[in-house]
């Protein structure tokens, strides 16, 4: 069999054995593995096995991940993100849709101080859902609205998967979170955008509160000042060149760890932070690893180049092809999560949108929003599982019809992401070495 038929072979088993429940790290490194053997032989097969795990995860720069998901553990542990809902409903509230709105707000600021999309949505749907179904609101919009308000985890930073995205091309962690930053405000102001407008369009679906006063509001900001900071800490640090990505998610553990100890987090808690940290960081990189070694496989193939010299040399505007390429992330996000789609695909894909000039930078963005699309959409939208699942008598239909407005608000960010890419690239473009 010739390479780029093997490769062929190689990537079809892949998506074969990741349909049969197979996980990407074990299903990749076993197709990478077997396809090296019959390349190379038994000596090259394994002794690349062996030689990848150290040699993508020995690295100073990648140790940020653990810091970044500890950070995220932490802040669930202490309790602060119920800080900042509570926060974000006194200033809102009263504003059509208020509860909602918070909602978003308060998933921005866990963003912000965490990197995991269903962590968020498991929070809010125990904090959130409660309080507006108990103020009238409507159950679809309720479950819609925290399943929205957790994707943004996967792109405001600190970010895990622009890390993972990162570490896979090989481009900067630093100005990747930077590029998340102004994208992830823009999914923010849609979000709720679209909140207004539903309510707007039928009021008896979100009641309005009753008004706060400025006191209670100015009371309330000294419950986010701990997220304003690390927030703060992170981004500014590395865009005013000030610390490394690791440095600065060293001192914002710091300081979310200080704040969960001023809060009197139990030991218990700390421990299960702890050991969540290590489990995610684990599996991970276990991910990262299996993916490494099967492209390496495809590598050896050729079919990456054959595939980008095919992409590149077709009579069509790059615009066509990148059309092409978004709609077929959002059909792959509707069957599989966004992690195992990015893993099994940027090694074909990413050399012929870098060929067809885009900036890698911008793609990243591009592709975590539509990672973030594809956590929404039925029939495997992961955060609306989680809703579910943490919610079992919230039906899986209604979850899944309380995104249906956010998806045209997708689009649209989409769009503005397409149209006016100097978005997601001035604040990296614009950092200080």
């Amino acid at each position: 069999m010739d390479p780029l038929t093997l490769g062929i072979v190689g990537i079809i088993l892949l998506v074969v054995m990741i349909f049969l429940g197979v996980p990407v790290a074990y299903a990749s490194a076993f197709v990478g593995i077997s396809g090296l053997f019959m390349m190379r032989g038994s000596l090259t097969a394994f002794g690349l096995a062996g030689i990848i795990p150290y040699a993508n995860s020995a690295s100073y720069s990648f140790s940020v991940l653990p810091l970044f998901i500890a950070i995220g553990f932490l802040a669930l542990y202490a309790g602060i993100t119920s800080g900042a809902y509570e926060a974000a409903r006194i200033w809102v509230g009263r504003a059509p849709g208020g509860l909602a709105t918070a909602t978003i707000f308060a998933s921005a600021s866990f963003a912000a101080v965490s990197g995991a999309s269903t962590a968020s949505a498991s929070v809010f749907t125990r904090l959130a859902i409660p309080e507006m179904e108990e103020r009238g609101y409507d159950r679809k919009l309720a479950a819609g609205v925290v399943a929205v308000g957790g994707t943004l985890a996967a792109l405001i930073p600190p970010s895990a998967i622009l890390v993972i995205y990162g570490i896979i091309v090989e481009e900067s962690i630093g100005r990747l979170l930077l590029a998340g930053l102004v994208p992830g405000l823009i999914s923010v102001v849609v979000y709720i955008a679209v909140i207004t407008i539903v309510v707007k369009v039928n009021p008896s679906l979100a009641p309005r509160l009753e008004p706060t006063s400025m006191f209670r509001k100015l009371q309330a900001l000294t419950k986010v000042w701990g997220v304003l900071a690390v927030v703060g800490i992170i981004l500014g640090g590395i865009y005013l060149g000030w610390m490394t990505p690791t440095e600065s998610a060293a001192v914002g553990t710091a300081i979310i760890l200080g704040m969960a100890m001023f809060k009197r987090m139990s030991l218990a808690n700390l421990r299960d932070g702890m050991l969540e940290t290590i489990k995610t960081t684990a599996m991970i990189f276990m991910v990262i690893w299996g993916v490494m070694v099967f492209v390496r496989f495809l590598a050896f193939t050729g079919l990456p180049a054959e595939i980008t010299a095919l992409v590149t040399g077709l009579d069509v505007p790059p615009i066509v092809i990148l059309f092409g390429v978004i709609v077929m992330y959002i059909l792959m996000g509707m069957i599989l999560d966004g992690l195992g789609m990015m893993m099994l695909t940027l090694p074909v894909i990413y050399p012929a949108i870098i060929g067809l000039g885009y900036d890698p930078i911008w793609f990243g963005v591009l592709l975590v929003k539509l990672i973030e699309v594809g956590m929404i959409t039925p029939p495997v939208g992961l955060n609306c599982y989680v809703v579910h699942g943490v919610r079992p008598d919230i039906p899986l239909g209604e979850v899944f019809r309380g995104v249906t407005p956010f998806l045209f608000g997708e689009a649209v960010i989409i769009g503005i992401l397409v149209a006016f890419p100097e978005v997601v690239l001035f604040l990296p473009n614009n950092m200080m070495n």
